[in-house]
């Protein structure tokens, strides 16, 4: 069964109006639910990071160990905060 020509406009019309309408919010809840994610890892691993630095006894290991951990801390921090900064950015928009 063909859809009508006025018919098929009418579908373009609405969907251009609703789906831009529904999809930023999704954007926006994505963003921050993938932030609250990240910044929930990076406090875990700054716990494994504090107890690296109580048991830091200057062998190779327990250097790259704690590089590591301070590494990962940094990277998961660094995209949680991004992304909070980045739904806000689209929700400016």
């Amino acid at each position: 069964m063909r859809v009508p020509p006025p018919m098929w406009n009418l579908v373009k019309q609405f969907a251009s109006t609703v789906i831009p309408g529904v999809l930023k919010p999704l954007r926006v809840m994505w963003n921050e639910m993938i932030g609250f994610v990240f910044i929930v890892f990076a406090v875990m691993i700054l716990g494994s990071t504090i107890r690296k630095w109580g048991d830091f006894n200057d062998s190779a290991s327990s250097i790259m160990l704690l590089a590591a951990s301070i590494f990962f801390f940094l990277v998961m921090a660094g995209y949680g905060i991004y992304s909070f900064f980045r739904a806000r950015k689209i929700n400016r928009t």
